[in-house]
């Protein structure tokens, strides 16, 4: 493993135009296009992608094409969840979904930060932030999740909203940025 890749999945900044990353990022764009091309009533063909695609998985979890991501390998997904047209996963940062989570169409989980220098940020330098996104959350359609942000189960996260910070279990949270406006 190259120092590049080393220091992007410690969470350090690292330069993403390493040759390594290139062809990893290369093996998930044809895996996404593989993905897309298979006929959804070929549930089969199509798990098998997802599980070579993504990190980890679980059973009956159910993507609707098109699906796009970074690497894909840093994507757990748990059983029961639903992720429905247009998803964009960037996962240069780690990104765990838990079992049964509803995620709206147009849907962005991002990970990736990069450098407020502007100098260092014409280099290239970036780092990937985890995102955490509990059991059993609803994100509406178009809903942005930014880097570093912890979704709590049960919450629900209405359409077109953008979470700039972490929300506690069991909340409606909706607006830009996203504002708890309730307890569930």
């Amino acid at each position: 493993m190259g120092e590049q890749k080393k220091r992007m999945l410690a969470g350090e900044w690292y330069l993403p135009d390493d040759p390594e990353l290139a062809a990893e990022s290369l093996r998930r764009a044809e895996l996404c296009a593989a993905y897309e091309a298979v006929a959804p009533a070929d549930a089969a063909r199509r798990e098998e992608i997802l599980r070579e695609l993504l990190g980890s998985v679980g059973e009956g979890v159910r993507v609707r094409a098109p699906f796009r991501c970074d690497f894909g390998y840093n994507i757990t997904i748990g059983s029961g969840t639903f992720v429905n047209f247009g998803a964009v996963f960037l996962d240069t940062g780690r990104i765990t979904i838990g079992a049964d989570v509803q995620i709206g169409p147009n849907v962005q989980v991002l990970t990736p930060v990069h450098e407020m220098d502007p100098a260092r940020r014409r280099e290239g330098w970036e780092k990937g932030v985890p995102v955490t996104i509990g059991d059993n959350v609803w994100l509406g359609g178009g809903v942005i999740v930014c880097p570093g942000v912890t979704i709590g189960a049960d919450t629900v996260v209405g359409a077109g909203s953008v979470v700039t910070r972490d929300l506690p279990p069991r909340v409606l949270a909706v607006g830009n940025p996203a504002r708890v406006v309730r307890s569930l």
